[in-house]
């Protein structure tokens, strides 16, 4: 048979001539098991297990979890660690009291709190840029260094009141004390170096210090 001065295969010319050729479907791919291990979204405010065999991408360095024992009280010092992780923003800071303590709130941008440092320390507490002693109500000085992260964005303040008295039963007066080379530094003055705890929240992103009453 000829078509157009070609000649066309003789299966595909008997296939034309019956009631029509029909597609071949490709064939679906076979369901995939679900790992049951799988990551599931999580409620914001809950405690976050650590994967001990979780693995990183090659060329990246691992960030220092959440330590579970940072959510026990203590008048301690307490430490994490995060110098891979890009510096994030300092958006806000709000106090608050709940029943048997005070409450503190730093939220960031992102989704992951930058390295903290918690220690009481003694007078006097320095501002980092000046060098310069500054006052802070209280007998006990909580210092909370964040690091790597800034209170501070296009050379605008992110959090415009840097020192505030909020009148709570603990809690006489915050300050920031340092914003310079990715690190923000808020020293919390207290009536005495009451224990305290670290809580770290997701959605938004938060790092939560309460100090006992």
């Amino acid at each position: 048979m000829k078509v157009i001065g070609r000649w066309m295969p003789l299966g595909l010319a008997a296939c034309l001539m019956a009631t029509g050729c029909k597609k071949e479907e490709p064939t679906a791919p076979a369901a995939q098991p679900v790992d049951a291990g799988a990551e599931q979204p999580v409620d914001a405010g809950a405690e976050q297990p650590v994967d001990a065999g979780a693995t990183t991408p090659p060329g990246s360095q691992a960030l220092q979890p959440e330590d579970p024992k940072n959510r026990e009280w203590t008048a301690g010092v307490m430490n994490i660690q995060r110098s891979s992780l890009k510096p994030v923003t300092l958006r806000e800071v709000r106090a608050g009291r709940n029943e048997g303590f005070d409450r503190v709130v730093f939220q960031f941008d992102g989704d992951q709190v930058p390295g903290y440092h918690l220690e009481y320390i003694d007078k006097p507490v320095i501002k980092c840029g000046s060098g310069d002693p500054t006052e802070i109500a209280g007998q006990g000085w909580l210092q909370v260094r964040l690091q790597p992260a800034q209170a501070h964005a296009d050379g605008k303040a992110t959090v415009t009141e840097r020192e505030r008295k909020p009148k709570l039963p603990v809690i006489e007066e915050l300050e920031l004390t340092c914003d310079f080379e990715g690190e923000a530094t808020w020293v919390l003055g207290v009536k005495k170096p009451n224990t305290y705890r670290v809580l770290e929240l997701k959605e938004p992103t938060r790092l939560v210090v309460d100090v006992q009453h």
